[in-house]
């Protein structure tokens, strides 16, 4: 498996637009912070966070291949398997089963990141360190607002991780936070 450092150089060498690294770069936060609350391999976790959307910018016209690709190319660069089927399994086009509680935290990691800087976008300072889970709480029933953030997928982190929404929605904010200046927010 590469390291964080490479796999960020090889992130950056198949993604160029900023926000879509941003995007990875929150994933990779919250996927950490899973793993720490799991007791699993924060680096690994890490890294499936990261490079999870790799060929997001090569497939966004054909999304019945995103992730395949990137699979792919994980698998391709000897990536570990659990790590290829994570990111395989993350786009659910493909009808692979989430079954690892590494599959389960990535997918519902990926959708939770645009949610809560969504939320931190309309605060009027436009910081994560405004952001409170009740205004989290309250944007979450606004099926409008964020609308690209599944509400559904979001969720299964109760049935899928045991962590009720309110908890996994302040986990997740607390990740976001500790890179809010990668983010710049």
């Amino acid at each position: 498996m590469l390291t964080r450092e490479e796999s960020l150089k090889l992130l950056k060498e198949h993604v160029h637009d900023e926000n879509l690294i941003k995007h990875m770069l929150a994933t990779e936060a919250i996927m950490r912070a899973l793993a720490k609350k799991f007791n699993e391999d924060e680096e690994k976790w890490g890294i499936a966070g990261l490079l999870h959307d790799i060929d997001y910018e090569q497939t966004k016209d054909n999304p019945e291949l995103h992730s395949k690709i990137g699979a792919e190319i994980l698998k391709n660069l000897g990536f570990e398997e659990d790590i290829v089927h994570a990111v395989l399994a993350h786009n659910e086009r493909h009808g692979v089963e989430r079954a690892s509680l590494l599959d389960k935290a990535l997918w519902v990691s990926d959708p939770v990141t645009g949610f809560i800087i969504a939320v931190a976008l309309v605060r009027p300072d436009k910081k994560l360190a405004s952001v409170e889970l009740s205004s989290m709480k309250k944007k979450f029933k606004e099926k409008s607002f964020a609308a690209g953030a599944d509400r559904d997928q979001i969720k299964a982190c109760e049935t899928d991780l045991g962590i009720p929404l309110g908890e996994f929605l302040m986990l997740s904010l607390e990740a976001l936070k500790g890179i809010s200046t990668d983010l710049g927010l």
